[in-house]
């Protein structure tokens, strides 16, 4: 006795929790292998754990005590309904900038826009809205090639026609005018890295993660660069840290002096994004 599903996991997550790490992370790695459903895994608790089952599951329990993020080990995250490859060169995408995604879609219609999507990383937040807004024409940015390559075969995968270009920030763009300009930009202080989980800071890519001026040189640069290329009527959504709302409000209100700035909560309560919009009232 001993190896039945229910009591095997229940060893590996009170294992984990020792450790420091979430102990539910070692069910929702078996669950994806199996791919298995809740009901799946309340009908088969009592099941005997195969041997080759049991390997696997050291393994990828010898990987979470190290505090490796489950999405690397399965190799894929799920974020706005669809499944995205992931690996060390891409950021796994986060439930909150699902909430940026939703904001986007909610102020814009299926009206032919040229949108940019800055620092696209898995390329969740671009592939996101063009599988939702078929007519935008949509383009994605990254400064790393190895980023890229994981952004286009998500986009090959999921059929969604993307145009890529790495390089830094706005400048692939050239001459293009941009409709709506969306980020989820680095923005991590290097004040915060002792507030930061141990995977995230041990295996996540930091040049997607933590960024100089506490936190606001990309914006502070974005800021700039987007008042050469936003369109007349032009939009910009971004993703920012709980703590940067005001900050990140005053560098764009001094860019964009005759729009409306708002700071916006996500789910949470917390400060999460900046939406940057025409006021319709001064034409």
């Amino acid at each position: 006795m001993g190896n039945r599903y229910f009591e095997v996991l229940k060893r590996a997550s009170s294992f984990l929790d020792d450790q420091g790490v979430e102990g539910q992370s070692i069910l929702f790695v078996f669950l994806a292998r199996k791919q298995w459903s809740k009901t799946d895994w309340l009908i088969h608790l009592n099941d005997e754990m195969t041997k080759v089952e049991q390997q696997q599951l050291d393994a990828d329990l010898a990987l979470l005590a190290k505090h490796y993020p489950a999405q690397y080990i399965l190799g894929y995250a799920d974020f706005y309904e669809q499944r995205f490859l992931v690996n060390e060169h891409t950021l796994i995408p986060r439930p909150e900038t699902e909430e940026l995604v939703e904001l986007c879609l909610s102020e814009n219609s299926d009206e032919p826009l040229t949108v940019a999507d800055i620092g696209t990383g898995t390329g969740a937040i671009a592939i996101s809205l063009k599988k939702n807004r078929p007519n935008w024409h949509v383009l994605a940015v990254d400064i790393s090639a190895e980023t890229l390559k994981v952004a286009e075969e998500n986009a090959e995968r999921l059929n969604a026609a993307i145009d890529f270009y790495q390089g830094d920030l706005l400048a692939p763009l050239n001459e293009t005018k941009v409709d709506l300009l969306i980020s989820n930009p680095p923005y991590i202080s290097n004040d915060e890295w002792q507030l930061m989980d141990e995977s995230v800071r041990t295996f996540e890519p930091k040049a997607a993660l933590f960024a100089e001026h506490d936190g606001l040189a990309i914006y502070q640069r974005l800021a700039q660069e987007a008042t050469q290329v936003l369109a007349p009527k032009g939009k910009i959504y971004l993703e920012i840290g709980f703590q940067q709302g005001a900050a990140v409000k005053k560098l764009f209100q001094q860019a964009f002096p005759k729009y409306i700035v708002r700071v916006l909560k996500d789910l949470s309560g917390n400060d999460r994004m900046v939406a940057v919009t025409p006021n319709e009232k001064m034409g």
